[in-house]
């Protein structure tokens, strides 16, 4: 029987537990968690990926602290705002929303975010920690899939795991953790030779690639765990998802599966940010 990976429903239960530990950070520190947000330029894209993020702050009694600049905004500005948020005692997380205006050095941005407040697993050094199984907050896609399986108590020690697509903050974090889960892991993307073929010798398949319907359902064997870390204006995934459902073992719907774990998985490392600060 195929099990529906519910993203959309888990990260309903996490906000029912998160609202309590809020409410408890309020009682016993006299203040809430506050995340801040940094957009800069007005991609209509990223505003609304900031707006959902500042509702789910507000849904579990968070605040949220929406910084906007300037489209030609400079690296050393960007920088200079990041250090101001590092030293603010009151915010317990930072999210500077991605992608950034060319100008701007975007990998010095996100590694000057104090890796105690780099809710969103950006940073080389959170990478590095998480990579060695050390303490630091995982990139939030790959952590919230993570999440996903182990809420479903999917077994991933001993498979094979494809992972296709090697961003920063999803495919080669996504690698990093199911190895750390005991996974054999291949990576692969776009300019892989025989894709179709490595697909197949999997049990795992992680679709992170960024291009809608790239890996074809007749690529993946029965029985296959299909994760759609994708979503496009067209309303589906990476995957050419709907023709495997049916012979998977296991997969994560478009939409309503990795999405909701992604905004879910930040709200709680920025709780659990305040919780140790």
């Amino acid at each position: 029987m195929t099990i529906l990976l519910d993203g959309k429903k888990l990260s309903s239960i996490c906000e029912a537990d998160l609202k309590q530990r809020v409410a408890i950070i309020k009682r016993d520190k006299g203040f809430v968690p506050i995340l801040a947000t940094i957009l800069v330029g007005n991609d209509p894209a990223s505003e609304t990926y900031v707006n959902m993020k500042g509702n789910a702050c507000k849904r579990i009694g968070m605040q949220s602290l929406k910084i906007e600049l300037d489209e030609k905004t400079t690296t050393e500005e960007l920088l200079t705002k990041i250090r101001e948020l590092n030293e603010r005692k009151d915010v317990s997380g930072i999210l500077l929303q991605h992608p950034v205006p060319p100008q701007i050095d975007e990998r010095s941005c996100f590694d000057a975010i104090d890796i105690t407040k780099d809710v969103d697993g950006v940073t080389c050094l959170g990478f590095g920690k998480m990579s060695m199984n050390e303490p630091a907050y995982g990139s939030c896609t790959p952590q919230g899939i993570i999440r996903l399986l182990e809420h479903y108590e999917i077994e991933v020690s001993g498979k094979h795991a494809v992972v296709v697509g090697r961003s920063p903050i999803l495919g080669k974090p996504m690698a990093m953790m199911l190895l750390n889960k005991n996974a054999t892991v291949t990576i692969c993307h776009s300019k892989t030779e025989n894709l179709d073929k490595v697909i197949n010798s999997a049990d795992i398949v992680v679709g992170a690639v960024g291009i809608p319907k790239f890996i074809k359902a007749e690529w993946i064997k029965n029985d296959a765990i299909v994760i759609d870390a994708g979503y496009h204006p067209e309303k589906c995934g990476d995957i050419d998802l709907d023709p495997v459902i049916d012979r998977s073992s296991a997969y994560t719907p478009v939409p309503g599966g990795v999405g909701p774990m992604t905004i879910n998985t930040l709200i709680l490392q920025t709780v659990e940010a305040c919780e140790n600060s």
